[in-house]
């Protein structure tokens, strides 16, 4: 019987029962409720998890899992390798934070993040900025740009109402419709929104 307790994410409190494809070969993920917040998890047989491939990917999928169960919801994501010895060290730690995962839950309810790319074929838009305004009016929050090539134009994510992606994906059709011949669009998510959530949980007690 697994001792331990991986936590992929927080939400109002519900009752979530789920089978996943998650951390360490896990299937079976649940809740531990305390004081109005419900963390998702799954028992597993350790508290120092390796940081394989295939854990990490099996961490967003359940985050992409619960992000869309029963019409969608909102989930503050828990960083990868957050395990802890038992459910009760799992809600002294919630207890610590609960504050902090309060406030970041009123901040991204009912959100997705939605990533953009756009890659240069050799010549920039004439309008980059009237592409960025369009991306931006229809966000919520937005990160900085990370421009780690000299082809990148443009490489943010951003916070958008799940009700408007339908919206949002418009404009990106837009973008490749006037400007394909310019840019490449690379267009991602719905995600969790990790890029907008900033809790800091230290590794005591785990």
């Amino acid at each position: 019987m697994s001792e331990h307790v991986y936590a992929y994410g927080v939400l109002e409190q519900q009752e979530l029962s789920l089978t996943v494809d998650g951390v360490e070969g896990a299937t079976d993920l649940y809740t531990i409720d305390y004081k109005g917040l419900s963390v998702a998890v799954t028992d597993i047989d350790t508290n120092d998890v390796e940081r394989t491939d295939e854990n990490v990917q099996a961490h967003d999928d359940v985050l992409q899992t619960i992000l869309d169960h029963d019409g969608g919801r909102t989930v503050v994501p828990m960083s990868f390798g957050m395990a802890f010895k038992n459910a009760r060290t799992l809600k002294g730690v919630v207890r610590g934070a609960r504050r902090a995962f309060r406030k970041a839950l009123n901040d991204i309810e009912g959100t997705v993040e939605l990533g953009v790319k756009l890659v240069s074929t050799g010549e920039e838009p004439a309008d980059l900025a009237g592409i960025r305004e369009a991306l931006s009016a229809m966000a919520m929050n937005e990160t900085d740009d990370d421009l780690f090539s000299d082809r990148l134009l443009l490489n943010r994510s951003y916070l958008v109402d799940r009700e408007d992606r339908d919206e949002f994906g418009a404009v990106i059709d837009d973008i490749e419709a006037e400007y394909g011949d310019d840019v490449v669009v690379k267009y991602t998510g719905p995600f969790a929104p990790y890029s907008f959530v900033d809790i800091q949980i230290g590794a005591e007690g785990r």
